[in-house]
C-alpha cells in the first residue's frame, strides 16, 4: 500500500553532501516489524554497515516498532543513501519492510543537530515504550 501523495514527499527534495538530514522511514503497512529484536538490530546495524556509509555518518538514530528516525550527514545522494538501506535492511530479514518513499527535514544550522538527536532518542520515552531511555536499546549517537 503506497502512502497518499507519496510523490508529493519527492518535491523539491535537494541532495546536498556534507548537509544534515533528518529522515523517518516507516514499515510497511505500519507493521510493527521492529518490535522483533532480531529484526531491530538487523536495522540497526545497517546504519554503519559499509555500502551504507558511503553515503552518509550515521549521527544519531532510534528504531521504533514501525518507523526509523535517522540522522546523517550526507556524502552524496539521500535517496541513494534511504535505498541502500532499506534495501540491505530488507534482504537481511528475509521481508519486504518499507513502506515506498520516506520523509526527509534538512537540518539549517551545526547547532540545531545535538537538539534534534536529543528529540530523535526521546521517542521512546514520549512513545511510552520506556520510561528511562538507557532501557530501550535501538539508538545510538555521536555525542556519547
Amino acid at each position: 500500500m503506497n502512502p497518499p501523495r507519496s510523490h508529493a514527499l519527492r518535491k523539491g527534495r535537494q541532495s546536498l553532501p556534507g548537509h544534515c538530514y533528518l529522515v523517518t522511514i516507516v514499515t510497511r503497512n505500519r507493521r510493527p516489524w521492529f518490535r522483533d529484536p532480531a529484526i531491530a538490530r538487523i536495522a540497526c546495524r545497517n546504519l554503519y554497515a559499509e555500502v551504507v556509509s558511503r553515503h552518509g555518518e550515521t549521527l544519531a538514530y532510534v528504531v521504533m516498532p514501525d518507523h526509523l528516525h535517522w540522522l546523517l550527514k550526507l556524502e552524496d545522494n539521500l535517496e541513494d543513501a534511504v535505498r541502500v538501506y532499506k534495501a540491505r535492511v530488507s534482504l537481511m530479514a528475509g521481508e519486504k519492510l518499507w513502506q515506498r518513499g520516506f520523509h526527509d527535514h534538512g537540518i539549517r544550522r551545526e547547532e540545531d543537530l545535538r537538539r534534534v538527536a536529543r528529540y530523535v532518542v526521546a521517542n521512546p520515552l514520549r512513545a511510552g515504550l520506556v520510561d528511562d531511555i538507557r532501557d530501550y536499546p535501538y539508538w545510538n549517537a555521536v555525542w556519547l
